[in-house]
């Protein structure tokens, strides 16, 4: 008997607005609400991606947000880049290639649509993250100090401290992956 790699039932789509509640995973994510909405809200305006990995029978188990920052008054002369945040996969599913598959598949479409340069922040804490982001060709441009704040589900400012490495993928490496 052939067993099929997990990635064989998984689907990376783009998130819909029925895919909200389902982003808080069960309840471990409530605090993040209003940052998906946000960042579903910027999607419908065109400055925001949103992908989900939906396995089969189970539901969504990963997702991935990007911010796009296109050229604008002072930057004319700036290419377009994107910024990767939110991305996460179930830690039941975690080691099985979702995380690939969903990076992947947002690498290609941000590269279909003339973004060759991308950042990202992981968090210094994360070495299994930071090996993935290095074996898809991103580096290490800067220590940045985490520091960052949100709303949470019921409108309190919750402040996060997360020392993180800046890490940055251009074009000449965009859609390549290290083995």
């Amino acid at each position: 008997m052939v067993t099929l790699p997990i990635t064989s039932h998984v689907i990376v789509r783009r998130a819909t607005a029925s895919d909200l509640p389902a982003l808080e995973w069960n309840g471990e994510l409530v605090h993040f609400r209003r940052i998906f909405a946000d960042a579903y809200r910027l999607m419908q305006a065109g400055e925001a991606m949103m992908w989900v990995a939906d396995l089969s029978g189970v539901g969504i188990i990963g997702q991935l947000f990007v911010h796009l920052y296109r050229q604008s008054g002072t930057a004319k002369h700036s290419p377009p880049y994107a910024y990767i945040y939110g991305f996460r996969v179930q830690p039941a599913f975690r080691g099985l290639g979702i995380g690939s598959l969903i990076l992947q598949t947002a690498e290609a479409e941000l590269a279909r649509n003339g973004f060759h340069r991308v950042t990202l922040n992981v968090a210094r804490d994360n070495p299994d993250a930071l090996r993935l982001y290095q074996r898809f060709g991103y580096r290490i441009v800067a220590p940045d100090p985490g520091i960052w704040s949100y709303l949470d589900q019921n409108g309190v400012r919750v402040q996060v401290n997360e020392p993180a490495w800046r890490m940055e993928k251009e074009n000449r490496l965009f859609g390549n992956r290290r083995g």
